[in-house]
Order: structure tokens, then sequence, then C-alpha cells
């Protein structure tokens, strides 16, 4: 009896998939996948791309913080079918070829400490200069305010946007 019920959840699962298409990190990627499955989730467990953190799962903490065509977004509210067709962007994409001034700007001002919100962090950063190459103060903590530290202050944080966007 519990071989069937089994065999039809999956059946009931496979019949929900979605073809997910989107570009993710510059690679083209598809998949066959739930449409109500987080994108933190598909990133982190379909591709291995860890980097995004899972922290409070409800888009207050920042930690998985991606940017989707361009804009900064929380990857564990938003849906498969929400990101189907759209560019993302994770920190691993910041890496390549190597470490990228932001992550640099962060070592240097010790902008991070436990490093698990480092990555979203960073991302926001990101997102910020993209938008406005020479933020202002008062846009600095805007563009921060959707990312949670627990460990440094944000000192080092802020010093490391103003390496980047004022040096």
């Amino acid at each position: 009896m519990e071989k069937e019920q089994v065999s039809v959840q999956e059946e009931k699962m496979d019949s929900e998939s979605i073809e997910f298409r989107a570009v993710i990190n510059n690679k083209p990627i598809h998949l066959s996948i739930h449409p109500v499955t987080p994108l933190v989730e598909l990133l982190r467990t379909e591709l291995q791309l860890t980097g995004t953190k899972i922290s409070c799962g409800i888009g207050r903490c920042g930690a998985c913080s991606v940017l989707m065509d361009g804009r900064l977004v929380n990857a564990c509210l938003i849906m498969a079918f929400q990101a189907n067709g759209k560019n993302i962007e994770t920190i691993e994409n910041l890496s390549e070829p190597g470490i990228h001034p932001i992550q640099q700007a962060m070592l240097m001002e010790g902008g991070f400490q436990c490093g698990y919100c480092t990555p979203g962090m960073v991302m926001a950063i990101k997102a910020l200069g993209d938008e406005t190459p020479a933020p202002t103060d008062e846009q600095i903590l805007e563009a921060l305010s959707g990312n949670l530290c627990r460990c440094t202050g944000y000192a080092g944080i802020i010093r490391a946007v103003k390496r980047c966007y004022h040096d």
C-alpha cells in the first residue's frame, strides 16, 4: 500500500514539474523542476551553488541575495516559476576569473567575521554600484538595509563600500 502512495506522489510531482530555463552565472540552465521550488534551493541543491546562503527563509536577512535581471532579490522568496527565463547572478560569478574588487575591499576593511552574511552583502554592494557608481552615505545605508550582519557592526562593510566606489 505504501509503495502505491509513493508512486502516486512521484507521478503527481512529475506532472507538476515545469521546464526551467534561465541563464545562471552566464551559463544557460535547463532543468525539470517543481514550479514552487525556492530559487535558493534550486541554486544550492540542483546546481551546487552553495555560496548563496539560507538563513531566515522569509526574506528578512539578505543572506540569500542574488541578482535577477540585474535587480537584487532574496532567493528564498523567489520561486522557480518566477525565475524562469531570467538572468541570475550569484556570488560564485563574482569570483570569475579571480577575486572581485568588492571581495578584496571586504577583506581589506574587515567587512566580515563569520562570513555567513558576506555573499548576500557582496551582492547588495554590487547591485548598489551597478546602479549608483558613487553612492552617498545615505544610499549605502539604504542599499545595505535588507542585509543583516550579526558580527561586524557594519563599520567594516561600509568602509569596504566606500573603498570600492570612492577611492
